[in-house]
């Protein structure tokens, strides 16, 4: 039964996945931040549900063992790399010169809310190798012993972990955005845009590795 599966001590570990991967502060959560303080929860929440979609089609893949995938995922670590990087750098750059808000900020239209989700999406993608720790997770729950769990139930575990600290994220910094001023802002702009270059740069040093 659905209900069963869904209180499957597996299903929760699969959960605890998509969080785990995440949580960690890293160029999708400063995104997500900088675009609740400007935009509110809706535009934050947009942008971190592209990267739980992201992680729940890497999940399928690693779920369902498509080999010819992974094979070309892996294979195009570097020109997804380079791009990944060219976008991460792109999106300081924007950041550093963004203005700030002086009022409320009015709702995201459906087009911002689509950018935000998309953009997240592919750069999310761009890394393939997140995809190998997806397949050495999947590989040790089905090793647990007992009946094996649902591949579907796995990546929706997956993707329900990783939307969830999303959620949980842009409601957080939400609540928090009024009150700082313009100040605070700004300074957390100007971080968020030297980090998010900071990982474009390391993310092209792994290359040379």
């Amino acid at each position: 039964m659905m209900t069963d599966a869904l209180t499957d001590p597996r299903f929760l570990q699969a959960m605890l996945v998509g969080l785990g991967i995440a949580a960690p502060v890293g160029p999708i959560g400063l995104l997500t931040i900088r675009r609740t303080l400007d935009g509110g929860m809706t535009a934050g929440l947009a942008t971190g549900l592209g990267a739980a979609c992201a992680d729940a089609a890497y999940g399928a893949l690693g779920a369902w063992g498509v080999q010819a995938a992974i094979t070309w995922l892996v294979g195009a670590r570097v020109p997804l790399a380079l791009g990944g990087g060219a976008l991460l750098l792109w999106l300081a750059w924007q950041t550093w010169r963004a203005p700030l808000a002086t009022s409320a900020a009015p709702l995201p239209s459906g087009g911002d809310l689509l950018r935000h989700f998309g953009g997240t999406f592919a750069l999310t993608l761009s890394n393939p190798a997140t995809i190998l720790s997806f397949i050495a997770v999947f590989g040790a729950l089905a090793g647990a012993g007992g009946p094996a769990l649902s591949p579907s139930l796995m990546v929706l575990g997956v993707w329900l972990g990783s939307a969830l600290w999303w959620l949980g994220l842009s409601w957080g910094v939400s609540r928090l955005r009024h009150a700082l001023d313009v100040a605070w802002r700004r300074r957390i702009n100007a971080a968020s845009a030297l980090l998010l270059a900071g990982f474009a740069l390391w993310q092209w040093a792994q290359l040379a590795a």
